[in-house]
């Protein structure tokens, strides 16, 4: 594919127009991570559907370069569904353990911050996101005392959503037998 393809794809992102818009994403994905200095300066903010499927990109091709725009949209985004999506992102960030712990801390910060998400769905790709995080070896012992903490608390009665509760067991389980 074409890298020069890209202005079109990502202008192609804000119709409103969701099966363009995922053959879009797919096409912009292809084209890998040259395409991310594009990306973040060609999101349009006041675009609820751009900038959603901007951040889906971002997360697949787990560029560290997305690190900014993934915490701000996890923070910042009023959709649940962009949240989701920057979470995932923090969660498979392509980070090398041993030149990136400042990296790795904000990805872990993001995550646990999700965790405390009003909507289900978020903490619950915040709970696959902390799994991922804390089986990392380069983790501080703090911040996996941190995670594991959340990952108890969302497993307990403290979380409404049974989906949630079950998911973090499993991560918790998981985490004990790595």
């Amino acid at each position: 594919m074409d890298p020069n393809a890209a202005p079109t794809l990502i202008k192609v992102l804000g119709y409103n127009n969701p099966a363009v818009a995922a053959t879009a994403t797919q096409g912009l994905i292809k084209l890998g991570r040259n395409i991310v200095p594009t990306l973040l300066i060609s999101l349009n903010t006041g675009n609820y559907g751009a900038r959603a499927w901007i951040v889906k990109v971002l997360a697949a091709l787990r560029d560290p370069r997305g690190l900014d725009l993934l915490e701000h949209a996890l923070i910042a985004d009023i959709a649940p569904s962009v949240r989701r999506s920057a979470v995932r992102g923090l969660a498979d960030l392509d980070l090398d353990e041993s030149k990136a712990l400042k990296e790795l801390a904000r990805c872990c910060n993001g995550l646990l911050q999700a965790c405390k998400d009003d909507e289900w769905i978020v903490r619950y790709a915040a709970v696959y996101g902390l799994e991922r995080r804390l089986s990392l070896s380069a983790l501080t012992p703090s911040m996996k005392n941190k995670g594991r903490s959340m990952l108890n608390q969302l497993a307990s009665e403290q979380e409404n959503v049974k989906v949630v509760r079950l998911r973090a067991s499993l991560a918790l389980q998981r985490l004990c037998v790595g």
